[in-house]
């Protein structure tokens, strides 16, 4: 980039107060996160399909900007600049998400207490629970009653059972899936 470039950034009231915010100009910055918080919002909650989330990542995203705006060089208007930030840090977020383990469709603990019968008398909610477990596989059986009856946090079980956590956290949701699926049936 040529100096020229430098000295004459896009003609842009947000990109000038973004260099004047990246030289130290406090009151630039307080007007350069007010121009722009409401379109960066809107934005987050378009790509992220999720208002309540959409506060957080406009934080974060700013966050982001203000932390690398010392890099902020002008080639672009600032609003350009700051969009990129906000659609990395929701693809970060997403991510983020999808990366953790999911709770079954179903739950199998609202599952398994509809379908008790309640005609029978003195019958014990153990005994039905220790049937349906009998019919997961062991590795999953095991994982289950450790983690979600024994409360063994997922690392901890993963290095008792000597496999990744993501293992772990693989047969819960497999086991999760299969009581609510023999409950239903």
């Amino acid at each position: 980039m040529t100096s020229a470039q430098l000295e004459h950034p896009p003609n842009d009231p947000c990109t000038h107060l973004a260099i004047a915010a990246r030289n130290g100009d406090l009151v630039a910055l307080d007007n350069f996160v007010r121009a722009l918080q409401r379109d960066v919002r809107r934005y987050v909650v378009h790509l992220a399909d999720d208002p309540q989330a959409a506060e957080d990542l406009t934080q974060e995203t700013f966050l982001r900007a203000l932390t690398s705006l010392h890099r902020f060089q002008g080639r672009s208007s600032a609003r350009t600049w700051l969009l990129a930030i906000a659609r990395r840090t929701v693809v970060d977020d997403l991510r983020r998400r999808a990366s953790r383990p999911r709770i079954a469709d179903r739950d199998w603990q609202l599952a398994a207490d509809q379908a008790q019968p309640c005609d029978l008398p003195g019958f014990d909610d153990g005994i039905a629970l220790a049937e349906l477990l009998d019919q997961l596989p062991r590795d999953r059986r095991e994982v289950f009653v450790l983690t979600q009856l024994a409360g063994v946090p997922y690392a901890e079980a993963a290095a008792h059972l000597g496999c990744p956590i993501g293992t772990i956290r693989s047969r819960v949701a497999r086991a999760r899936s299969t009581l609510a699926d023999s409950l239903v049936a």
